[in-house]
């Protein structure tokens, strides 16, 4: 187990970890960013973020402490967890790989985030429970974070999904595919349970991509979270559990999702004035 630790100004703590994952076959590396206050983790909420290699490069550590030193939001430990090289593999839709067999581990990185991941958190930082658990991601890790929240709901308040790679589907384009049938995380929601405890954190950027499948002149990934949002609608969801940002010129990139964490931490841990 390695470890090194650097202190940030004030309110958080950055502490890294490598976990060896009998399910993924490899070291998995997360970043701790720890509250002053984590000896009462009963009331401190948990954050895990896919991708979290791409946390640094926000800076994460200064969006972070910069809200919680002006008590913006409650104090919140958040887990970066690095993806591996199979990421296109470990991240999707545990329950179907998609229609290139892509996410063919996305259900043994569900076993790793709660048989290996979990148990580590809870032994190596004291906290055997949280005041709730919230889980994020970008792209097809945002993809991934919905996944799991949405086939865990006891386990979960709320997801953040960032520029989402909600187009998962089961089909080629050329293979008759229908928007209707074939995207993997729509139909899981369609088929799926109302937990009024949910809520989801939506973000898109205008210039996430320049592919229009439909040519209805709105890019799919819009497209793909606004159809997603009709879905939750459908199954009983409202605007109070849901919250859709488009960033204009906002590109599928980290310094776009740097720009809308902010808000999100607001959304989810702010501070009642």
């Amino acid at each position: 187990m390695a470890e090194t630790k650097e202190s940030v100004k004030g309110f958080i703590t950055i502490e890294q970890s490598i976990i060896a994952s009998q399910y993924l076959e490899r070291e998995v590396t997360i970043d701790a960013y720890i509250p002053e206050n984590l000896h009462q983790p009963e009331q401190i909420s948990l954050l895990l973020i896919n991708d979290g290699q791409d946390l640094p490069k926000m800076p994460f550590d200064e969006i972070l402490n910069a809200l919680i030193s002006r008590n913006e939001i409650e104090p919140l430990f958040c887990i970066g967890i690095h993806c591996g090289a199979e990421r296109k593999r470990e991240y999707g839709t545990a329950y179907s790989a998609d229609y290139k067999g892509r996410g063919d581990k996305a259900g043994l990185y569900t076993k790793f985030i709660f048989d290996e991941l979990m148990p580590f958190i809870r032994k190596k930082y004291h906290a055997p429970s949280f005041k709730e658990k919230a889980f994020a991601g970008f792209s097809l890790g945002g993809l991934s974070a919905l996944d799991i929240v949405w086939n865990h709901a006891s386990e979960f308040t709320k997801a953040g999904i960032f520029s989402g790679s909600l187009w998962w589907r089961r089909k080629s384009y050329e293979d008759n595919y229908d928007d209707e049938t074939d995207r993997l995380m729509h139909l899981q929601i369609r088929n799926g349970t109302f937990y009024p405890w949910l809520q989801f954190f939506i973000e898109c950027g205008t210039l996430d991509e320049t592919a229009d499948r439909n040519k209805n002149g709105v890019i799919d990934s819009i497209d793909d979270a606004l159809d997603l949002i009709v879905e939750l609608k459908a199954k009983g969801y409202t605007g109070n559990h849901i919250q859709y940002i488009e960033l204009e010129k906002g590109k599928h990139d980290v310094s776009t999702w740097a720009k809308a964490f902010p808000d999100f931490l607001k959304w989810g841990w702010g501070k009642r004035k």
